[in-house]
């Protein structure tokens, strides 16, 4: 089938996770995703391990963290802060639709390489700025990680169990979800501009920061402060919404609540052996459960306690209410429902034989995501596509000798 984005070249300039996460959306839609890494070194991530992924002889090659989101695209080696370097990309740019890069704010401008520059060689260039900060404020020409968003925006104030509560204080979430959500709101933006460039023939510069994702990823915790003048804190994996919404102990382990309705309340007393709360004054709506929730917890977690934790998801199953079980990440993908929706994809590697990845969620009918390529090697690509602009072997060979790519 026709991929969705097939005729679109993407130059990713990106490193680490928000970038190249956005990238790796669009090479799944099937977009050309030319990776431009540094000589030698290529991205940090192909470092950040261990662990890293082996080929058959038992010989070490990138972290694993780099497989998360490089998947689908192209590597070239290329040093753009030398003069022939710098002439290659600009040739690229030239047939290129969508740029991506998170460098400081200002940090390709001085190479020539910055919108306003690019633009005029390519009106049509979708370019990208993903950085912690934005490229306007006080901020602006700070550096920004996940960890220090989250806290700055805070993410962590509300993540973690209440100080008063044995472990509490502020915690990060265990994925970088700020990056992860930065990278998804490029891409849609990516898109977006995509569009509005089929009306107008022209390009666009797309301003993405970590922490205006952050901000904006506070949702109803944010709508319960700036409507209701409640600063929120830190309620453990309680909801400060809806109650019940959260772990419970059981015989032989924990589960997970996640009652949503008044509805599904009085299923879960009904089959937990406790229909007198559902009708309790105290606890009949949500709203009173919330404002009760130290009165209803305690006595539902005694309920809770006697029962394991399959026969608790078999009751919910019965009984129409939201239970699951805490996975772990390997109990994660041997789930029944994981491997029918096909979520673990092996993908084939020249160096590393199958390598496993957690395939895309997005679902197309007509278009679907292809798994075609497996994460490059650093400069797996560089002779393709430079050929693809026309150099020749000798000129090829001339870059090399001059540290170019």
């Amino acid at each position: 089938m026709t991929a969705a984005l097939q005729d679109i070249v993407v130059l990713d300039l990106s490193r680490i996770l928000a970038g190249p996460w956005s990238t790796q959306n669009l090479a799944d839609l099937g977009a050309d995703v030319i990776k431009v890494e540094r000589p030698g070194t290529g991205d940090d991530t192909r470092r950040w391990g261990p662990p890293f992924a082996k080929d058959a002889d038992g010989v070490a090659g990138d972290a694993a963290y780099f497989f998360c989101c490089n998947r689908g695209k192209r590597s070239i080696t290329l040093d753009f802060t030398v003069e022939a370097g710098r002439s290659v990309l600009l040739e690229l740019v030239k047939k290129a639709d969508i740029l991506v890069e998170n460098y400081k704010v200002g940090g390709l401008k001085k190479y020539g390489l910055d919108y306003e520059t690019l633009s005029q060689i390519n009106p049509r260039l979708i370019y990208c700025s993903v950085t912690g900060f934005g490229q306007t404020g006080p901020y602006a020409t700070r550096p920004g990680y996940d960890a220090l968003i989250q806290a700055m925006g805070g993410l962590m104030s509300i993540t973690g169990e209440a100080d008063d509560v044995p472990g509490g204080g502020p915690q990060k979430v265990g994925v970088a979800v700020v990056d992860i959500l930065t990278g998804l709101y490029a891409t849609s933006a990516i898109l977006a501009a995509l569009h509005q460039r089929g009306r107008t023939g022209m390009g666009q510069h797309i301003d993405v920061s970590l922490l205006d994702v952050q901000v904006a990823m506070l949702a109803n915790q944010a709508s319960n402060y700036l409507i209701g003048n409640q600063v929120p804190g830190r309620l453990g994996s309680a909801h400060p919404s809806i109650v019940p919404y959260q772990p419970f102990a059981c015989a032989d382990g924990h589960v997970m609540l996640a009652i949503g309705n008044d509805t599904q309340f009085v299923n879960l007393c009904l089959a937990a052996g406790c229909p007198e709360l559902a009708s309790d004054p105290l606890f009949v709506t949500n709203a009173q459960r919330v404002l009760n929730r130290d009165a209803l917890i305690p006595v539902l977690q005694e309920h809770m306690a006697h029962k394991t934790i399959d026969e608790w998801c078999d009751l919910a199953n019965k009984h129409g209410f939201p239970c699951g079980p805490i996975n772990t990440v390997d109990r994660v993908f041997e789930d029944e429902q994981v491997k029918a929706r096909q979520i673990r994809v092996e993908i084939d590697s020249a160096r590393y034989g199958k390598v496993g990845t957690v395939a895309s969620p997005m679902r197309l009918s007509e278009s679907p995501v292809q798994y075609n390529a497996p994460p490059p090697e650093l400069g797996q690509h560089t002779e393709d596509v430079l050929s693809e602009l026309g150099l020749d072997a000798a000129k090829i060979a001339e870059l090399r000798e001059l540290k170019a790519i």
